[in-house]
């Protein structure tokens, strides 16, 4: 059954992957609480408004592009799932992989924000992106 909040929180965490697709890291901040938690498969989990902050400005350099394509986005409420497309741009190279996101929100804020994806995907994404920037010259 879904909540009358439901479309309000997807819209939320769409609007959201757009700033962070438009390179807005301050814009992309606005969607999350002060005590937001970003946890990746595997990595270490990030704490906090100003540490994801960082994190996000610093993946946000000139030869850095990030993007996200929905593949499927749902909610029950407070929570979203997403499954989508990232793509990872790094100079020449086009990385492109699944992942698999969940979202909790308070207030109209993101306060999780936890994604799973598989290494060997990146991996997989990475040997091509550099196979079609060999083959380019």
């Amino acid at each position: 059954m879904t909540t009358p909040d439901a479309g309000a929180a997807v819209q939320v965490v769409e609007d959201f992957f757009a700033a962070l697709t438009d390179r807005d890291v301050d814009r992309a901040c606005r969607y999350l609480a002060p005590d937001v938690v970003w946890q990746n498969s595997t990595l270490p989990t990030l704490r906090g408004l100003p540490t994801v902050r960082r994190a996000l400005a610093f993946a946000n350099r000139p030869a850095l592009r990030f993007e996200a394509e929905m593949q499927h986005i749902t909610s029950d409420g407070a929570t979203v799932l997403t499954e989508r497309i990232d793509t990872l741009v790094v100079g020449p190279l086009r990385s492109t992989f699944w992942v698999c996101g969940t979202f909790e929100l308070r207030d109209g804020r993101i306060t999780l924000w936890r994604d799973r994806f598989s290494w060997g995907n990146v991996a997989v994404g990475t040997v091509r992106a550099t196979a079609r920037s060999l083959l380019r010259r």
